[in-house]
């Protein structure tokens, strides 16, 4: 299975504002209402595993945004909204074994978002690639997409691209 995680971070490294505001992602400029290739991203992918926090920010949009199968890592939660039967689920346990258990399921191409959930499969050694794209505005404190590691993981920069003054997407692939 391959895991990938697709994210957009300030400058200095922060996903979210330390509440978990988003709003200054939001308001990144876009006159072409452009998706910055996430639809081009998602088309790859079979599933989305996403921890718990951003599973809830998703639940306060106006819709649910997405159209693959969302699996939800929690070990608090028991189940989702009978609206989202079908689209969203709980699942728990061993990293590893969700994993499998996926897989059993025929997922190859596995979406991994969320910072708590991120650092878990980075401090496990389970992420395959990341494609993060770099915000230029200094947040000064928030969520860190990276925590702290046991060892060093190598990546290597596949790629590089400048979508617009306000947005750089770097792809990373593990260099084992």
């Amino acid at each position: 299975m391959r895991t990938v995680v697709y994210i957009a971070t300030s400058l200095d490294g922060f996903i979210a504002r330390p509440d978990g505001d988003i709003e200054w992602l939001v308001n990144i400029p876009n006159p072409d209402n452009s998706d910055f290739g996430y639809g081009e991203f998602i088309a790859g992918i079979d599933a989305i595993l996403m921890g718990r926090n951003t599973y809830e920010t998703a639940l306060s949009f106006d819709s649910w945004p997405y159209n693959r199968q969302v699996f939800v890592l929690s070990n608090i939660l028991e189940s989702v909204p009978h609206q989202l039967y079908g689209k969203a689920e709980i699942i728990n346990g061993n990293l590893k074994d969700i994993l499998k258990r996926l897989e059993v399921r025929g997922i190859k191409n596995l979406y991994v978002d969320g910072g708590r959930t991120i650092q878990s499969f980075l401090k496990e050694d389970l992420i395959d690639e990341m494609i993060i794209t770099t915000v230029p505005i200094l947040l000064g404190e928030g969520i860190p997409l990276f925590g702290h590691l046991d060892e060093d993981l190598k990546f290597k920069c596949e790629k590089v691209e400048f979508i617009s003054e306000y947005l750089i997407k770097h792809y990373y692939r593990r260099d084992k």
